[in-house]
């Protein structure tokens, strides 16, 4: 009788070790390519992006403030002009993007 219900749990000793872990490992490759590659990807085009800023660029901050970068203070800091004289200091990692052209920003009235 236990002869029968051991042997229906399986084989004791005798399973590949990697089949165990066969599952896991595949999850993890699916990650990568699903998730953690394209974030790096993400991550290397924004600091090239963030690299590349210079005076007159038009940008978007994190807080979704439109201006213009009127210089450049330092290596980590930059002048952003929000409004007719109104200039904000700020980090480069207060820069969410780039706007595609460098011509005025239109406003909606």
């Amino acid at each position: 009788m236990f002869n029968s219900i051991a042997y229906a749990a399986g084989p004791a000793g005798g399973q590949n070790p990697i089949g165990a872990f066969l599952p896991l490992i595949l999850i993890f490759v699916i990650f990568y390519f699903l998730l953690i590659r394209p974030q790096q990807k993400r991550q290397k085009q924004l600091q090239q992006m963030i690299e590349s800023l210079k005076a007159g660029d038009e940008v978007v901050l994190a807080s979704g403030i439109f201006g213009k970068i009127d210089r450049v203070v330092d290596q980590s800091t930059f002048l952003v002009e929000i409004a007719n004289g109104v200039k904000v200091k700020v980090t480069k990692n207060a820069i969410a993007t780039k706007l595609a052209g460098t011509s005025e920003v239109k406003e909606e009235k």
